[in-house]
């Protein structure tokens, strides 16, 4: 069965490929998504699979039911861009000035509905269970799309939940696939700082807003190297410092803007109270008031000791052993996270950097694309795993 089912899949490539690159074309923001989800629910309702659209916002739940009783796998694929200007001439690049999908979630939904497409060709009386497709909006920005659909029930009843991300990172034909820790806890600060404004010439009479600022950036990066203990991952980066309106001005106010990633609980924790200790005491010390808006975002994507395995022994039987890549943990981020922590089941990375250098640059690059053939190892995944399930 599961050869027919890969045959069936790679007889659909060119109708992902043109899914994705529609996709690509008409890239919608998170928590703006209007036309996609519409797009996918059409897909869907196509294929004669039962849709339900709206859930925990702009997220799209397709169901194929069996006839027989079993588990309920889900699989879920995100669909939102960023706010990256395309800097690609492909025939295919973004028809959105300022939004592009420069993560690969195009490539995810298409390999989906690819799935979805050649399920739905399957005759139900051989199913042994339930297979829900989720098509998840917003996880690209916290507080994210996945926790909504989970509060909206898109895992009610389920077993397991798989997830798949290209990367190019990987090289093609390679799987990134790993226990424990995947990926970074993400959180997100901005600090407000307001001092006394004045004359350049006359610093006295003032509170600078901008070498507080300054003060406090250079502190934050010593909670790192100098706080947290070293045998734990942890990065603090600040993305945004904005202070100032004239070179003979001294600033009124700053803005500081960061991110904190990290796989430790207690060192998430840890660093949150240092960030507001280093604030309060440098401002207190300044003569400075202050606001700090700390955003505790997605937990870390911890992927389960058996069912990793599980995944692992059902890839082997469709991939060489050495398919297998070295995937370390990253401190990116996931919502996929949400899912671990309410179902067992994996997160994995697949090899979507070929030959052509254009699948070279990193994710969230204004020149990411990635080998589309690494769709195709998306969607053999996934089959596999209903074969293994439902189908045995």
């Amino acid at each position: 069965m599961i050869k027919e089912l890969h045959r069936s899949l790679m007889e659909n490539f060119e109708q992902l490929v043109s899914w994705r690159r529609y996709l690509h074309r008409h890239p919608e923001l998170s928590f703006q998504e209007e036309n996609t989800p519409k797009f996918i629910a059409e897909k869907l309702s196509s294929f004669g699979i039962e849709v339900k659209t709206g859930i925990g916002g702009n997220g799209v739940i397709g169901m194929i039911k069996g006839e027989k009783e079993g588990k309920t796998i889900a699989f879920r694929a995100d669909f939102d861009a960023l706010p990256i200007h395309e800097e690609n001439d492909s025939p295919y690049r973004s028809s959105v000035k300022g939004v592009m999908h420069a993560c690969g979630h195009d490539g995810h939904t298409a390999a989906l509905l690819g799935v979805a497409k050649v399920l739905s060709e399957i005759d139900r009386s051989r199913l042994k269970g339930n297979i829900v497709f989720i098509f998840q909006h917003a996880e690209e920005k916290p507080p994210g799309g996945a926790k909504f659909m989970i509060e909206d029930g898109c895992l009610d009843d389920v077993d397991l939940v798989f997830g798949a991300h290209v990367s190019t990172d990987i090289p093609y034909g390679k799987i990134g696939l790993r226990e424990g820790p995947v990926m970074a806890a993400v959180d997100a600060f901005t600090i407000q700082i307001k001092g006394k404004g004045g004359h350049g010439a006359r610093p006295h009479e003032t509170v600078d807003a901008l070498v507080i600022g300054s003060q406090i950036v250079n502190y934050l990066q010593q909670i790192v190297s100098r706080r947290v203990n070293p045998i734990d991952s942890a990065v603090v980066t600040v993305g945004v410092f904005q202070a100032g309106t004239a070179f003979n001005v001294i600033a009124e106010n700053a803005r500081i803007e960061g991110t904190v990633r990290t796989f430790n609980p207690n060192v998430r924790k840890q660093i949150e109270e240092e960030i507001r200790a280093i604030v309060q005491g440098l401002c207190q010390a300044s003569h400075a008031s202050y606001e700090i808006d700390y955003l505790n975002g997605y937990p870390p994507v911890i992927n389960p000791r058996n069912e990793t395995e599980q995944l692992r022994a059902i890839i082997s039987e469709t991939y060489a052993s050495d398919c297998f890549y070295n995937y370390q943990p990253s401190m990116g981020a996931e919502d996929f996270a949400y899912y671990l922590k309410h179902k067992p089941g994996v997160y994995l990375h697949v090899g979507a950097r070929g030959d052509d250098p254009k699948t070279h640059y990193p994710h969230h690059h204004p020149r990411f694309d990635f080998d589309e053939r690494a769709l195709l190892v998306s969607g053999k995944i996934f089959l596999s795993i209903v074969n293994h399930y439902l189908l045995q």
